[in-house]
């Protein structure tokens, strides 16, 4: 894996029911080192706290190999990295393949893999239709966030270096599919309330369908 554009986002505001709300899902390149802190990239715009940033979502990397799929869906859209409001477009990246709880070497940083991202109703306006979300869930390549182990510069081209591999883990694929399948997969429950890798706010809301 190799970070392929390093993004980040100034404040925009959108209109939503009548609403103005205000987003950081807008990132575009920056051409330059992006710094990795525990809670959120230095410079991003992380206005909704609640959703986004922390400990556990401290920054966001997407797929460069998942990009041809979108813009063979949406043609019309003004294409560039930073597209899916990653803060690192990663070539390489393979949802299948990381697991949760996965720790990497790049650049200066330390990072862990937690939990892929959910779409909501921002994602759905950049696109210009809320069709996108099923649409992004059914193609099952959410890319992942990640816990900032230790901060450093990240800058394009660094590569991953996989440092520790999680046990008794699952991918990040199978997590997501495990969000959203109506039948859950009991196996991969189980390993999802056991790993520590997870925020356990997530934790805690899975075990109650726990069968």
């Amino acid at each position: 894996m190799q970070i392929i554009s390093t993004n980040i986002a100034k404040p925009i505001t959108i209109s939503w029911n009548g609403k103005k709300i205000i987003t950081g899902i807008y990132k575009t390149p920056t051409n330059k080192p992006i710094y990795l802190g525990k809670k959120n990239v230095k410079g991003d715009e992380v206005t909704d706290r609640k959703h986004h940033g922390g400990k556990y979502k401290a920054c966001y990397l997407f797929s460069a190999d998942h990009y041809p799929y979108w813009q063979n869906l949406y043609p019309n859209l003004d294409w560039d990295w930073g597209m899916f409001g990653e803060n690192l477009t990663v070539s390489g990246l393979d949802e299948t393949k990381i697991c949760i709880g996965d720790i990497y070497k790049i650049g200066n940083a330390l990072v862990q893999v937690t939990q892929p991202r959910e779409p909501c109703f921002k994602f759905g306006v950049k696109f210009g239709t809320q069709h996108v979300l099923k649409q992004f869930i059914t193609h099952g390549r959410p890319g992942t966030y990640v816990k900032v182990l230790k901060e450093g510069f990240v800058k394009t081209g660094d590569s991953f270096k996989l440092v520790e591999q999680a046990k008794n883990s699952i991918t990040s694929s199978q997590f997501f599919e495990l969000l959203f399948a109506k039948q859950k997969n009991l196996q991969h429950l189980k390993l999802a309330l056991e790993n520590e890798a997870l925020p356990l706010k997530k934790r805690i809301k899975l075990s109650s369908i726990k069968k």
